[in-house]
């Protein structure tokens, strides 16, 4: 009997025991079950995955968060330099009542603000948005305090402790991921979830989840349909345990029994909505969640709004806008950031072309006619990576081809120059698109920038990529680049087409930098 065999034989004995228990409630079973061989749970990587994990990386957070308030607080005290009268006869003993506020204020602020709460540890932007939108208001808060009682307002806290408390929370919270990154990789603090719905909806979730670089969650066990359980779902690289059928108090017993974080709901149960309820209320006695896969795979969360009419809750989700405040934003922080990069960058250029001019015959430069926004043409330019011919050998090259879609790509290919090879691996060839970003053709992040001819080939769908100006890097080149097939391709650019905020390519270019320096799918 193989070890998966071995797991599921044990695993209905355990069930047929709960059925013949005769306890009256669901709570009576988790309360007053026997004591569980942890060999049953199904497979996890590390005990410090599941619900423990979350408390004590909480904890962490919260001792580090609380530090660091102190630690600017008392900064902001010591180097006080208001005017005698700012706080009234007694500066002393007001600075000290109006620094204890603060710190008090700003503490709970980063809780009732939900920072470290579990759906946004480790994952996403959302961590971090919470933690400045906690120190913003609470600064705010007290700005309009100060005015209100006629107090001038206190100089130092604003111009020490509100900038560095900022940075140094954010930088905090950076580190404590990147350190949780580090754990996920060997499996420890991740979150185990429990896939439940129909065989092909439950598939798709796991294989959704695999695909995540540093994934945060961890699929230990599946529910599917009654006929279906005791048969293990085979995946690429892994099998997953169906545990129980999609009765609502077998799935909360074998939640329990698993110590899962979330119940994930793929697609529909039998029963519709009103299934998902009763399953809602049964897990009330579980320590787990209840998340539910949204078929709407493309609209981030920020789209997505509810609003409850009589009792229905109605979900809006917003349409895309290609114009407007947003795009004007991005537009000023193309100018200013491409704007100063090329000037910090011309003795890095001046050094490149004199590389690539002694490396081999031709300009330094290489311009191509490449499709922007609207379908509007323009020259894009880059350092040149290929032999001057590269253009002319194209057609002898066709063979070769080994790029997705209508994209072409050769990995080994032979009219590359040896500069060429370490430009294109650390994408140094890219850095004059700068000026096309100054210009307005490009910006610092968008879609990648298609040829005229691919964009013959374009399905009706993937023409959507042309609303928005092409970017320098975007989705595509911090999740694999030249490694991702023609459809992966197009969805990740279409998900940024309709969900970009200036928030998202802040976090794009630092994963840019960060697949700089460790390159994947570049050549």
């Amino acid at each position: 009997m193989s070890a998966i065999d071995d797991f599921h034989a044990r695993t209905v004995n355990h069930a047929a025991y709960w059925r013949q228990s005769g306890t009256a409630s669901l709570k009576g079973h988790l309360t007053h079950r026997p004591a569980w061989d942890p060999a049953l749970i199904a497979p996890a990587s590390s005990v410090d995955s599941g619900t423990p994990w979350a408390k004590r990386y909480r904890r962490f957070l919260r001792i580090t968060d609380i530090a660091i308030v102190l630690l600017t607080v008392v900064a902001a005290y010591t180097l006080r330099f208001e005017p005698a009268h700012a706080l009234g006869p007694t500066p002393s003993a007001s600075y000290l009542i109006v620094s204890c506020v603060i710190f008090v204020v700003w503490v709970l602020a980063l809780e009732v603000y939900h920072t470290r709460d579990d759906t946004v540890l480790g994952i996403g932007s959302d961590e971090y948005k919470r933690v400045l939108d906690a120190t913003v208001r609470v600064f705010g808060g007290m700005a309009i305090l100060m005015i209100v009682l006629g107090v001038d307002v206190v100089r130092s806290y604003f111009a020490v402790a509100m900038p560095a408390g900022a940075f140094l929370l954010l930088l905090s919270r950076w580190q404590w991921r990147a350190w949780l990154s580090r754990q996920r990789h060997f499996g420890h603090y991740l979150s185990k979830v429990l896939v439940v719905g129909e065989r092909s909806d439950v598939e798709y979730v796991i294989r959704q989840v695999g695909k995540v670089s540093g994934a945060a969650y961890e699929v230990v066990a599946a529910a599917l349909p009654g006929t279906e359980t005791g048969k293990p779902l085979h995946l690429p690289g892994r099998n997953i345990p169906v545990m129980c059928g999609l009765d609502a108090e077998d799935i909360a017993e074998t939640a329990q029994r698993t110590g899962v974080n979330s119940v994930v709901v793929a697609g529909t149960l039998p029963g519709g909505p009103k299934a998902i309820r009763e399953l809602a209320w049964t897990l009330e006695c579980t320590d787990a969640g209840l998340a539910l896969a949204s078929s709407l795979t493309n609209v981030a969360g920020p789209r997505i709004h509810w609003r409850p009419v009589e009792g229905l809750p109605l979900m809006h989700v917003e349409l895309p806008q290609f114009t407007g405040g947003k795009h004007v934003l991005k537009r000023a922080v193309d100018i200013v950031v491409a704007g100063t990069a090329l000037l910090l960058l011309l003795p890095l250029f001046a050094v490149l072309a004199l590389v690539i001019a002694c490396d081999s015959a031709g300009p330094v430069f290489f311009k191509q006619e490449r499709v922007g926004r609207n379908s509007e043409r323009f020259m894009m330019y880059k350092f040149r990576s290929m032999v001057a011919s590269a253009e002319q050998d194209l057609a002898d090259l066709a063979e070769l081809n080994e790029g997705a879609g209508p994209l072409f790509k050769i990995k080994d290919d032979p009219r590359v120059t040896r500069a060429g090879r370490w430009l294109r691996k650390y994408s140094l060839d890219e850095l004059p698109q700068l000026w096309n970003v100054l210009r307005g053709d490009m910006s610092l992040v968008g879609p990648r920038p298609p040829l005229p001819w691919e964009v013959d080939d374009y399905e009706t769908h993937a023409r959507r990529r042309l609303l928005i100006k092409p970017g320098i890097t975007g989705l595509w080149q911090v999740n694999g680049r030249s490694n991702l097939d023609w459809d992966e391709s197009v969805r990740l650019d279409l998900y940024y087409v309709e969900n970009w905020s200036l928030t998202g390519d802040i976090m794009i270019l630092w994963r840019t930098a960060k697949v700089v320096l460790k390159p994947v799918g570049a050549y």
